[in-house]
């Protein structure tokens, strides 16, 4: 067990933690600005947007601290930058799984991005069905006295994925972390008809285009396109609920 640090080392622990925090918060500000300058341009710009939402957060320092007890890590900002890397995180949804690749090339090819650790859930789901593509980079904050590479996490998975890492998340928390097994098999199911949806909205994306690439008009009452349309809207609706019940 970790001996408790004295009062003389908790204040200036307060006090590097509180420029700590304020160096993470720019570095998110950072990714922030670039995704929202992506979002934008592909609104006005281009045909078609990619992306869907996006949510960042930065850590408590109760809660950093808090996960560094658990996992035994001293107490010092320097131990807390290189062992607790979710500090700062920031989250994209995207309509289709394609769409999430396209997104994370276009933040990681950018030249004051540097590409610390790509964890790939989409190609290797987590065995509880988990999937996402989870990027760590580095950006440079430039503060009044030094330039500093702040680590951000970017989390980035389709709609259908995100609404079921939500449900899990709670599922989790309402169980204090002992789900049933049951419970497990049912989200385990659930994480393979959110993966089977995606395919399906993706197969429907390209029917799509092929039959506006081949007619320049379609029947009012299209199967294709009310089957692409009512999926969208329900899944819309369903990204809307979670994002009010967080």
């Amino acid at each position: 067990m970790m001996p408790l640090p004295t009062p003389a080392e908790r204040k200036i622990l307060g006090q590097e933690m509180t420029r700590m925090m304020m160096a993470y918060r720019f570095g998110l500000d950072e990714i922030s600005t670039k995704i929202k300058i992506l979002r934008d341009e592909f609104t006005y710009v281009h045909d078609y947007n990619p992306i869907e939402h996006v949510s960042s957060r930065v850590k408590s320092p109760a809660s950093i601290i808090e996960k560094a007890k658990r996992r035994g890590i001293e107490p010092t900002v320097e131990a807390l930058r290189r062992e607790v890397r979710d500090i700062a995180g920031i989250r994209i949804t995207c309509s289709f799984v394609p769409d999430i690749y396209t997104v994370a090339d276009l933040i990681t090819n950018q030249q004051d991005v540097t590409v610390i650790e790509v964890r790939d859930y989409i190609k290797n789901p987590k065995p509880n069905g988990y999937q996402s593509l989870h990027v760590l980079v580095e950006v440079p904050v430039f503060l009044s006295d030094r330039v500093e590479a702040v680590p951000v996490e970017i989390q980035i998975r389709t709609v259908a994925m995100d609404f079921w890492a939500s449900l899990e998340h709670k599922i989790y928390y309402k169980f204090e972390k002992d789900v049933p097994s049951d419970v497990l098999a049912e989200l385990k199911e659930a994480a393979e008809t959110a993966a089977a949806l995606d395919r399906k909205m993706l197969r429907l994306r390209e029917q799509v285009r092929y039959i506006d690439a081949a007619t320049p008009s379609l029947p009012e009452h299209s199967t294709v396109l009310t089957e692409a349309t009512n999926l969208s809207r329900l899944f819309s609706g369903l990204l809307e609920e979670t994002s009010r019940s967080e």
